[in-house]
């Protein structure tokens, strides 16, 4: 993610990247992607700046591009399910209902929704609107909602920038209701080791057996370290860290750049999926990937290329990353992601099956029509 150093505004990052992908389709002998609509006109590159906090989005949510519509038959959808700034997405089924959590915009430190279907979204209220005493406002992102043991309390972990220092660190809020407000458990950091660079993006996993964990990423990225993700067990009520961490993988293939994030564990046929995404968000190079192993502490070994990544089809899927997974309405598994809008302005929400291929889990993600979870 973000280093902390000097780059481009997000304005000419947005101008780069657009570049980026009309040179990477002709040089592939693609047609030209669907022009920006006189709407979505970008502004003026700004004066250089300091690089915001790991995965902020811009201050102002810009207004969604509308692609044309295909026509959809009985029982079908498109992608994306939700076309507005919802990066970082987390899913969680309660009951008949879905609801997702997603990184900050506009005035929201943790904006929701809710589905039925996993393709019809409702927005809800910021989930999160008071932060604790340690958090920066402004920059909260990455959200994982979990429910405890007893089903009565709902967890959320969360990242944000530890106040006048710098480094990001992450936090727990709880509520009685998925659909209601969450409030700081502690004032203090649940999860915020500074000397490795500090600590994004939490992730949760119940295994069989009840035992409870929570993953995350040292954001050693931004201090020219290397970023590994942790995986440590919790309490039942998810508010105390049990044991010690456990390293599981680290960046060491060429396609991941200089930082993978985003845990996500899934478990198939007693064997564990630990999915995660990679490189820089703000490039087409950002990508998801998974690694296998037998036992939860692993060791892990990680697919030689990305399980999901930038297409050039028509239209294109760009920069996907930020993935989730969760059971659909008939109890097969979904993964969830965000990809960039063809303005590359925003990171909208997309939904797509996930199936397997004997041990190897296979996705097919597409802009094109498809049928309905």
């Amino acid at each position: 993610m973000k280093h902390h150093t000097h780059v481009a505004s997000a304005a000419a990052r947005r101008v780069a990247l657009l570049l980026t992908v009309l040179l990477i389709v002709s040089a592939c002998g693609e047609a030209t992607p669907t022009p920006i609509p006189p709407t979505a006109t970008l502004p003026p590159p700004t004066p250089t700046v300091a690089v915001p906090p790991t995965d902020t989005v811009p201050a102002a949510t810009p207004t969604p591009a509308t692609p044309p519509t295909p026509t959809l038959g009985p029982g079908m959808f498109t992608n994306p399910v939700l076309n507005r700034d919802f990066p970082d997405p987390d899913t969680l089924k309660v009951g008949d209902t879905y609801y997702a959590y997603a990184t900050n915009a506009g005035s929201l430190n943790i904006q929701a929704a809710k589905s039925t279907d996993l393709v019809h979204w409702t927005l809800l209220h910021d989930a999160l609107p008071a932060l604790p005493k340690w958090a920066e406002g402004g920059n909260t992102w990455a959200p994982e909602v979990t429910v405890s043991a007893d089903g009565k309390t709902y967890i959320m972990y969360f990242a944000a920038r530890l106040a006048k220092q710098g480094f990001q660190c992450i936090g727990v809020a709880t509520s009685d209701g998925p659909d209601k407000i969450f409030r700081p458990a502690s004032d203090e950091p649940f999860i915020c080791d500074t000397g490795e660079g500090g600590d994004i993006d939490p992730s949760s996993f119940v295994d069989e057996d009840g035992t409870r964990y929570v993953l995350w990423k040292n954001d050693g990225n931004c201090c020219g370290s290397s970023t590994w993700l942790y995986i440590q067990k919790v309490s039942d009520d998810g508010l105390k860290r049990e044991g010690e961490p456990t390293q599981l993988i680290r960046q060491d293939q060429t396609w991941e750049g200089v930082v993978i994030e985003a845990p996500t564990l899934w478990k198939h046929n007693g064997k564990y999926y630990l999915f995660y995404s990679a490189n820089d968000y703000k490039t087409l190079k950002y990508a998801v990937g998974v690694a296998q192993a037998d036992t939860i502490l692993g060791p892990y070994q990680k697919a030689a290329d990305p399980f999901l990544a930038t297409s050039l089809q028509k239209p294109p899927i760009l920069g996907p990353g930020g993935q989730d997974i969760v059971l659909g309405p008939k109890g097969d598994p979904w993964m969830v992601f965000h990809t960039w809008d063809p303005t590359v302005t925003f990171r909208n929400l997309n939904v797509s099956p996930l199936t397997w291929d004997g041990d190897k889990p296979v996705i097919h993600a597409t802009r094109q029509p498809e049928p309905v979870p």
